[in-house]
């Protein structure tokens, strides 16, 4: 179950890509930080990554071309503790999902960074400020880029928990024959990207997804 497809924050994020309000996309990063759990059946690529990989495939629509996976093994010799899983997509975009379970404080956050504008899901924050809009501007002067910064805007979004409502959709597709947000295409697609990620993890070079 990827948990954050169903968060309405999540949503919200992904309606801004979808209407265009964000403008073509240039980049999408998430960070899921904390210190701890460490575990020792998994390392914290298949531990802590998942649900921002489903995140960023949902976004981009696509899968990545190339998978490329920098990580530290500091408290257990075969197991990774923090890890950086870089990805490249066919439009040129850019992503990355930091992961780590030796960071000193908690940090759940996806940045969306558009020409337009720059939406960031804080899922630390309280309700009212999980969904944040930057409306910076890029634009050229005498030939050189010029940015110009603007106040961040807290979007409202109707809160709602995230499980029920992933098990309400369950029920949905059961008894309505809705058709499932996250299937088995779209989780086989994650463990392409979690496969790859391991593999350039264990090689150390980058990793080439096949169509």
């Amino acid at each position: 179950g990827h948990l954050l497809q169903y968060h309405p924050v999540f949503l919200a994020v992904r309606g801004l890509v979808e209407t265009g309000a964000l403008g073509s996309l240039n980049c999408v990063y998430s960070n899921r930080l904390s210190f701890g759990k460490v575990r020792s059946e998994e390392d914290v690529i298949w531990s802590f990554a998942p649900h921002d990989i489903s995140m960023i495939l949902s976004l981009t629509g696509h899968e990545p071309e190339v998978v490329r996976t920098v990580s530290s093994r500091i408290l257990q010799p075969d197991i990774a503790d923090t890890a950086i899983v870089h990805m490249e997509f066919k439009s040129a975009l850019k992503a990355h999902v930091a992961v780590s379970w030796l960071h000193p404080y908690k940090e759940q956050k996806l940045v969306v960074v558009g020409l337009k504008a720059m939406a960031v899901f804080d899922d630390t924050r309280p309700w009212g400020e999980k969904l944040a809009l930057y409306r910076h501007v890029v634009q050229a002067t005498d030939g050189l880029p010029s940015l110009e910064k603007a106040e961040v805007e807290f979007l409202k979004v109707q809160q709602s928990e995230p499980l029920r409502n992933e098990c309400q959709h369950f029920l949905d597709v059961v008894s309505r024959n809705v058709e499932p947000l996250t299937n088995g295409d779209e989780g086989l697609k994650v463990l392409k990207v979690l496969s790859a990620a391991s593999l350039s993890e264990s090689k150390n070079e980058a990793v080439r997804l096949s169509g």
